[in-house]
């Protein structure tokens, strides 16, 4: 079935002059950012503490903290459909590159972060709502989140992924105010303590469906855990450098 569809990655950078495309999603963070008098700024500002939070947390080796700096992709994913002579933009991404000012090398980071999709948004913002419209008591539609999730794992199982990035994905979220999260024993270098929620939450169930799995982590100096979604094994699957940019990144947006 997934040779019915076909995709389509367009990448531009995300620096000082970045200006929103007409297909990104009006509510998205570096987007809103990039509107206004005071936009080329800002993004300079935001792209500023990025690095700073990135040096902060690889503070190894990088006795004055400038050691390294991060660049900014923002991917977005066309879908076509088998005989259809048109294309509609489905999945919009962040990805990481990884400067190393030290060594002048350029480390390929995670893609991932502000993750938006159409069809999700469709989900949530339509279907949900109108589900639940003059209801008393909250129920999700049957079936709900199925489509998006075979179609986001169609994306990452095909060659145009793969020829394009080398590791899965990693999305990176605030966690939800509504659930009480514990502290466990674990705890990693870079990811700082894991967190277990009390109970599962909708968008864990809605990620559940893309094949994504979730555990929660506060790195240092931040306020509250972060839900990181993946596939595999994400304290193993990917290097210290790697987890920093997308920490960095969606810290700041």
């Amino acid at each position: 079935m997934n040779n019915d569809f076909r995709f389509t990655i367009k990448s531009i950078c995300l620096d000082e002059n970045y200006h929103p495309s007409n297909s990104t999603r009006l509510t998205t963070n570096f987007a809103n950012l990039a509107r206004g008098e005071s936009r080329q700024q800002n993004l300079r500002n935001a792209l500023k503490m990025i690095d700073s939070r990135f040096n902060a947390l690889a503070n190894w080796d990088n006795p004055q903290g400038n050691r390294y700096s991060v660049e900014l992709e923002i991917i977005s994913v066309d879908l076509e459909i088998a005989q259809s002579t048109e294309a509609f933009p489905s999945i919009e991404v962040l990805k990481t590159n990884i400067i190393d000012h030290q060594t002048n090398e350029r480390i390929e980071g995670i893609v991932g972060n502000n993750f938006s999709s159409y069809v999700r948004d469709y989900d949530f913002s339509v279907l949900l709502l109108d589900h639940n419209k003059e209801k008393s008591e909250f129920s999700i539609p049957e079936n709900f989140g199925d489509l998006h999730g075979k179609l986001f794992k169609y994306f990452i199982d095909s060659e145009t992924y793969k020829q394009n990035f080398k590791k899965p994905p990693v999305i990176c979220l605030s966690v939800s105010d509504n659930k009480t999260y514990h502290r466990t024993e674990n705890q990693h270098p870079i990811l700082g303590a894991e967190y277990q929620p009390n109970e599962s939450s909708l968008t864990e169930q809605y990620f559940k469906k893309m094949g994504l799995q979730v555990r929660y982590f506060m790195p240092p100096n931040t306020v509250a855990p972060l839900a990181f979604y993946f596939f595999g094994d994400l304290l193993n699957d990917y290097t210290n450098l790697e987890l920093i940019s997308t920490i960095s990144t969606m810290e700041t947006f």
